[in-house]
């Protein structure tokens, strides 16, 4: 577990709090100390008196909530675990527009011409990948992941327009900074990655310059079909609220980010609370919790060029293959899974089951495949069941 965090130490009621750890604790202690003032004025007889002491209450909440708020809104970002401080130092950067882009770049087996760029998911980083690093450098020469603008270790401006489309050239850039814009490459995404991917083999299959040239893509647990995607009701809120987002992104904390996370996990497969906080020192760095509103306008931008992105997948050359975690409720089974069966048939008038699904695709689409996980495998299958995944992605890999 993360170490002790340090912050302004504040007394309350007797009590003293550091970090955001305790930050529950201080809000219920604080408020049981406000409502044993309101119990004591309101045991006054005197009308007179019970309005000049309330009035005296709440300058007493004001005198409370300030300096609470105000330690509150100051915690510094969580300290980096042993593990997490290894895959930053690891790690290099390279500037996009004058931004800073951290990247990992591990070389494999020597000889091999095969190289395999991991793209990330929302809200986390390239660290979600670590637990099938080490499997991916025993194929491929070259395993290269990188924290998208805006996420993980590299820059958050703000205010700044994140799209789809500036990660995708990115991606394109960080290639060229590697000299491997001419290589083949291998795609290998999550949630929010899948929609990066599909930008760049919207790309790819229009020539443009400066493209990669893809030689296969796998899928995982995104939300490639916009009417299936199920967002959380936070993310709903931070990204259509208005002026009340910027506040919900101050008033954010470990308690918020772990309640709202976790449910996308299985629940046999949930992270412990080292790696939730993992998570969310990732998100802190930087001050990301701050531009989580501008980020999840992913969300409205799948919709928008939902065509575009969606007809990316249609009648492609390559090899492309999904792996699924059917517990999610993100991309909830199995609404998305008929969905992408029928897309992959070309959009024939056929009903595909669960059980049929991947014969079909064979049949089929052979160029198309698909990977279904344990049942209780959910949102985050390359954390959940990192063997499982890493063996659909190896025999994905090996059938071309």
């Amino acid at each position: 577990m993360v170490g002790p965090l340090w912050a302004p130490r504040v007394g309350i009621c007797g009590a003293e709090f550091s970090g955001e750890r305790n930050s529950a604790i201080m809000v219920v202690l604080v408020s049981g100390a406000l409502l044993k003032l309101l119990q004591k004025y309101r045991e006054r007889d005197s009308r007179w008196l019970q309005g000049l002491r309330m009035r005296e209450w709440w300058v007493q909440v004001g005198l409370l909530a300030v300096p609470l708020l105000a330690a509150y809104l100051h915690i510094p970002p969580p300290q980096l675990s042993p593990a997490l401080h290894s895959w930053k130092s690891s790690g290099k950067f390279f500037t996009y527009k004058g931004l800073r882009i951290f990247y990992q770049d591990s070389v494999g087996v020597v000889g091999s011409p095969e190289i395999v760029v991991l793209l990330h998911g929302f809200p986390t980083s390239s660290y979600d990948w670590y637990k099938i690093w080490e499997g991916l450098t025993l194929r491929f020469h070259r395993v290269i992941a990188l924290d998208f603008l805006g996420f993980g270790f590299s820059d958050k401006p703000r205010p700044h327009h994140y799209s789809i489309f500036e990660q995708a050239s990115i991606v394109e850039a960080l290639l060229r900074h590697l000299g491997l814009q001419s290589r083949r490459i291998n795609l290998l995404s999550h949630d929010y990655g899948d929609t990066v991917a599909q930008e760049l083999l919207y790309r790819f299959k229009q020539n443009r310059s400066g493209r990669l040239t893809i030689k296969s893509l796998c899928l995982s647990n995104g939300g490639i079909f916009p009417e299936t995607h199920r967002p959380l009701l936070l993310q709903k809120l931070l990204k259509d609220g208005g002026m009340l987002s910027p506040i919900l992104t101050r008033l954010m904390n470990f308690f918020v980010f772990s309640r709202g996370l976790t449910p996308v996990f299985g629940p046999y497969t949930r992270p412990s609370e080292s790696e939730l906080w993992d998570m969310w020192a990732g998100i802190r760095n930087n001050d990301g919790n701050l531009v989580i509103d501008s980020l999840l306008q992913y969300i409205n931008q799948r919709k928008k060029f939902r065509r575009r992105w969606v007809g990316a997948l249609a009648s492609v050359s390559i090899p492309i293959h999904f792996i699924y975690g059917p517990l999610d409720p993100v991309n909830p089974y199995p609404e998305f899974l008929e969905l992408y069966s029928l897309f992959s048939l070309s959009w024939l008038s056929v009903y595909m089951c669960h059980s049929t699904c991947s014969k079909v695709y064979r049949k089929t689409l052979p160029r198309s495949t698909v990977s279904i996980l344990d049942d209780h495998i959910s949102h985050y299958p390359q954390l959940e069941d990192p063997m499982g995944f890493l063996n659909a992605y190896m025999g994905f890999i090996n059938s071309f």
